[in-house]
């Protein structure tokens, strides 16, 4: 428990009195942060205004919701919810009379519609405020596992569905311009689900789609509204709509959200609700700083600490102070609200390592006491460095690294960036197959190293076939990895067809057809208009997505390294690894040669996982080069290949 202060004392615009000791949970109903406090003020000389009301509107059988109301002349005024049973318990206005924050009380009311009431001496304003049954029920958030993969799609830049959306006001819209807005929406996703179903992925994750009113936001994680989707996108029921598709089709959505940063164009940074809603302000605050490893030092200095978690990422966007209670409330709340309206089945929380781990903890808490089923990716990403596993494990949900027991962030998994790291140097920079097994060897730092989203590239990093050194035969290596090793693998959009692009935003063109303006010959939607190059790598990726939906042993089993030299690395993944072959546990084997020559191998199976087996049939490869016999696995490589066999 903590006793705060909020409002400075003496304040030219409402003195602010506490009634009784202000002390609050951290840990408790997020609702409950808010302070009870009386505003009394110099009589009004206009009636109040009632603009914007966060949430939007609110379900029952949710905590009851904190309301954050922006208006006019809200200080000295009384709010009141008329003859309806629900109360408001505790009230809170900013000085300037703009911002009130109002806990509302609703369990007693059922779902139906409010009128919240604003009074001074001048007048009144009411507006009607929305409770609902809560819809996810059933329905809700089934998460995602190893058993799925994802589809990353910058939606900005996928598809263009409904071109009547393409022309906002003060928004640069230039196809030609990469950094200003090109068009695509949700409609040009759900115009698409029948191209990614037919791929085989099963999860689609979007980039942030809250309204980003910045002329170069197209990429969504500059939020001027944390609760409106962005006009160029569509609508929330185009959302909504879309998240129904995903369902009825077996599939699952994962929505990005940004506790860390809004945009500089948001209305706070000029009007912040709290004296403390960012960590500084706009003319004086810190440059986030990206050296993670200051926050395992028990060590670290607080101003190592300060500058990665209140430091204004990238130097422009405003760092929200999750330690003020209230913004913590209103950013759980916020998450949930979303997760509520889309019965979406996870989050990508963006920029993680930036936030501080009570938050995170508190956050984890309140979603899955609502969603137990929800799962979670944090982004612990630095490009100017290959994160060590160490550095990654630690911000994983149960981490015990540290000389102390760090707060539990709570988080299902991190990305596996320390792959994609090792996985770009192995086959673009030829460093040893060895590197691989001694990443994978580290596994033991992660409380669920079978969770990791693995990947090898994103919409923040260059696109794989960008590099000089890369050729589709190594693309089709990389996915070959990604596709049959532990975690739950991410396709970014476009890698299926071979897209390149360099530093941001070049790897973030356009996909190839997804524009009314593209030459129809140029589609990759469509396998008639593929080039034979996108087509090679494209169905190379089907159907490594076919093999791994179907083989359970590769979407959810164990994983266990056989051997690895400069140019192989030979893996089996199922159940049960730690004895040989039995008739309860399947296997399968995954041979890989990053060498532009054959390899052979033989492999010795006494003592690993593969003692005792005497079949195996081949699944992606040739099964002429490959023998079984004898307590050993010998088989010919062909160059730049992925082998995968079923043993028993």
């Amino acid at each position: 428990m903590l006793s705060i202060p909020f409002l400075k004392r003496g304040s030219r615009r409402a003195k602010i009195a506490a009634v009784g000791p202000l002390r609050l949970s951290l840990t408790g109903d997020f609702a409950s942060v808010l302070l009870l406090f009386t505003v009394t003020s110099p009589v009004q000389c206009q009636k109040p205004i009632m603009s914007k009301i966060d949430p939007p509107n609110w379900w029952t059988g949710l905590p009851d919701p904190m309301l954050l109301v922006y208006g006019e002349h809200l200080d000295g005024a009384r709010f009141s919810l008329g003859d309806s049973k629900a109360t408001i318990s505790k009230m809170q206005v900013s000085a300037n009379g703009h911002w009130a924050f109002l806990r509302l009380e609703e369990h007693a009311a059922g779902p139906g519609s409010l009128l919240l009431t604003v009074t001074n001496d001048k007048g009144s304003a009411s507006v009607p405020y929305e409770l609902a049954n809560r819809t996810t029920g059933r329905q809700g958030p089934k998460g995602f596992s190893a058993n799925d993969s994802f589809y990353l799609i910058m939606t900005d830049r996928f598809a263009d569905g409904d071109a009547k959306n393409n022309v906002q006001p003060g928004m640069p819209y230039d196809r030609m311009d990469p950094h200003a807005w090109h068009g695509g929406d949700i409609k040009g996703v759900l115009d698409h689900l029948g191209y990614l179903r037919d791929l085989g992925t099963s999860t689609v994750w979007l980039t942030p789609v809250q309204q980003n009113h910045e002329r170069e936001s197209y990429h969504g994680y500059g939020a001027t509204d944390l609760y409106s989707v962005d006009e160029h996108f569509g609508s929330l029921d185009n959302l909504k709509t879309l998240a129904n598709s995903l369902h009825q089709q077996g599939m699952k959505l994962v929505l990005d959200t940004v506790p860390n940063h809004v945009g500089p164009n948001h209305p706070w940074v000029n009007d912040s609700p709290t004296p403390d809603w960012f960590h500084g302000t706009k003319i004086a605050h810190r440059p986030a700083s990206g050296v993670f490893p200051a926050l395992m030092d028990p060590h670290a200095s607080q101003d190592e600490v300060r500058n990665v978690q209140d430091g204004w990422f990238v130097d422009l966007l405003p760092d929200m102070n999750q330690e003020n209670p209230l913004v913590s409330a209103y950013l759980i709340q916020n998450a949930m609200w979303w997760i509520e309206q889309t019965s979406a089945d996870g989050l990508r929380l963006d920029t993680f390592p930036y936030v501080g781990r009570q938050f995170w903890h508190d956050f984890h808490k309140e979603l899955f006491d609502q969603y137990p089923r929800l799962t979670t990716v944090g982004e612990v990403f630095n490009e100017t460095y290959v994160l060590p596993p160490a550095v990654n494990a630690f911000f994983a949900g149960g981490s015990q690294i540290g000389k102390t027991t760090p707060i539990d962030t709570r988080l299902y998994t991190p990305f596996d960036y320390p792959l994609y790291g090792v996985l770009r140097n192995v086959i673009l920079r030829d460093a040893p197959m060895t590197d691989l097994d001694l990443l994978f060897r580290q596994d033991t730092l992660y409380p669920h190293p079978e969770r990791l989203v693995t990947l090898l590239g994103s919409h923040d990093t260059d696109r794989f076939m960008n590099d000089p050194a890369a050729t589709p035969e190594k693309l089709q290596l990389a996915f070959g990895i990604i596709l049959t090793m532990r975690g739950t693998p991410v396709i970014y959009s476009g890698d299926e067809i071979g897209m390149t692009g360099g530093h941001d935003p070049d790897n973030r063109r356009d996909f190839l057809g997804g524009f009314p303006s593209s030459p129809a010959s140029t589609g990759a939607f469509d396998s008639h208009t593929r080039t034979p190059e996108q087509s090679l790598i494209h169905d190379w990726v089907k159907n490594l997505l076919s093999i791994r939906k179907s083989s359970p042993e590769l979407s959810g089993g164990e994983q266990q390294i056989i051997e690895s030299d400069l140019k192989t690395i030979a893996f089996v993944r199922g159940s049960g690894l730690s004895s040989g072959c039995d008739t309860q546990h399947g296997r399968m084997l995954v041979l890989l040669n990053k060498s532009a020559k054959p390899a052979e191998l033989s492999l010795a199976t006494n003592g690993t996982s593969l003692a005792n087996c005497k079949s195996s049939s081949v699944l992606l490869g040739e099964q002429e080069s490959i023998k079984l016999q004898d307590q050993r696995v010998k088989a010919e490589l062909p160059p730049f290949s992925t082998t995968i066999l079923r043993v028993n």
